[in-house]
């Protein structure tokens, strides 16, 4: 990878490689789950916090059969035992189920059939087309070299048989390892069934061992992701153009143009519409709402029939009631937007409580920070805010109130009265405007 970072931390839909493989075997709901990690060092269980699972440190890389035997003692002999590989993001539970099910008193191995194999271990099979063994490349024959059905390297068996062929291992091999595949040559010997369960698409398998392999990775779990979604009935305008790096929920009739990005856990409500190159991660829009190009929001709830954007940015702490509309170069954080209020140009809201039906004018601005604490600005229902306008918080502006514009508001306003706080207007006629030196 050419990293300092361990490879299984690199980051594949926002999250490491690791945590889609843990995810994978979440959905099993199996008796435990021990990870097996080396180069790195303890970066990666400091990266994946997860009280749930067990982490064995393998001191030393002597091959994939010594990392097994790492895990050993912390398996049920009497349960099964299914191996994955922290590399391999793209996996199906599904795939690893019918594996895991197989496996009660048979060795079943997860191959598939590659165009090129090479730099992959080859199934060998008898003349009866079972299988005899596995055979690393740098120990296979030329005519070995040229079969296509190849280990992926996940296979799952009774934990009993595996303790046995483990404790059998050698290293009498080109790469001086122990190679957990030798266990297939002594489930053969010992008269124990091995079967395999053929890979329907080579990507589900796919190690990443490069930064171009990342980058396959991405493009094919957004294929994944967007089918899914459009087979619920979501209207994608350009599926290749599409990254959902988290959970994405979505109601009926939704429609998502070009280039968003999805992050976290998003919630869309029937009949949403998110316009192109949007930028929404942990965020609920309500039903009915219109999300206009160009906008970001990020621990933000809409409610519902609202228009955000376009280029509007809500923050973290955003609540915005049924019917808001958030216009071009607004922004908003940590504040609650009552019903059918607009904030449609230019303006700063941080830190305030919004009530119903307010509006408030371009440029306007909550100056909720005094260098060292942040303070709260009320604004009530049916208050008209003229533009250009700075709220010093804390402040509050009683219901009904009208603002006027270019107003600077330092203390409460009445409720339905107009107040202005401007300096006096001043003419110069004698003041000539500065010419630029040549």
């Amino acid at each position: 990878m050419f990293s300092d970072k361990p490879k299984v931390l690199h980051e594949l839909s926002g999250r490491p490689l690791l945590s889609h493989v843990i995810d994978c075997a979440k959905q099993l709901q199996p008796g435990k789950i021990v990870i097996v990690y080396g180069y790195g060092g303890d970066a990666v269980p400091e990266a994946i916090s997860d009280p749930d699972l067990i982490w064995v440190k393998q001191e030393t890389q002597l091959g994939t059969g010594h990392a097994v035997q790492q895990a050993l003692p912390y398996l049920d002999e009497n349960g099964t035992t299914l191996i994955l590989l922290g590399d391999v993001p793209l996996l199906h539970a599904a795939s690893c189920r019918n594996l895991a099910d197989q496996a009660t008193h048979q060795l079943v191995l997860f191959t598939v059939e590659k165009p090129d194999p090479k730099g992959y271990g080859r199934i060998l099979r008898g003349y009866d087309g079972h299988v005899n063994a596995i055979v690393e490349e740098k120990d296979a024959t030329d005519d070995q070299r040229a079969i296509h059905e190849v280990n992926s390297g996940i296979m799952a068996m009774p934990t009993k048989n595996l303790a046995g062929w483990l404790a059998q291992l050698g290293n009498d091999n080109a790469q001086g390892e122990y190679y957990l595949t030798d266990i297939i040559a002594m489930a053969v010997r010992d008269g124990v069934k091995v079967v395999t369960q053929l890979a329907q698409d080579e990507w589900e398998v796919m190690g990443i061992n490069s930064k171009e392999d990342l980058a396959d990775g991405e493009r094919i779990y957004r294929q994944q992701r967007a089918s899914e979604l459009m087979r619920k009935g979501v209207t994608l305008r350009d599926p290749t153009r599409l990254d959902v790096r988290g959970e994405l929920g979505t109601g009926r009739d939704v429609t998502i143009d070009v280039g968003c990005v999805f992050e976290g856990k998003v919630a869309l409500g029937d009949e949403v519409s998110i316009g192109p190159y949007c930028v929404i991660k942990d965020a609920t829009i309500g039903r009915g709402s219109i999300v206009a190009p160009f906008t970001h929001i990020e621990g933000a709830r809409v409610g519902n029939d609202s228009r955000i954007g376009p280029y509007a940015r809500l923050r973290p702490g955003t609540e915005l009631a049924d019917e808001t509309h958030i216009g071009n170069f607004v922004e908003i954080k940590n504040s609650q937007i009552g019903a059918d209020s607009k904030i449609n140009h230019l303006s700063y809201v941080g830190d305030a409580t919004v009530g119903r039906r307010v509006n408030i004018g371009a440029g306007t601005i909550t100056c909720n920070y005094d260098g060292a604490n942040k303070h709260r600005t009320i604004i009530g229902d049916d208050v008209f805010v003229g533009s250009n306008t700075e709220l010093v918080a804390p402040v509050a502006i009683g219901a009904g109130a009208t603002i006027g514009a270019g107003s600077t508001i330092t203390k409460d306003a009445p409720p339905d009265a107009l107040t202005l706080g401007r300096a006096r207007q001043v003419t110069l006629n004698n003041w000539k405007r500065p010419e630029k030196k040549k």
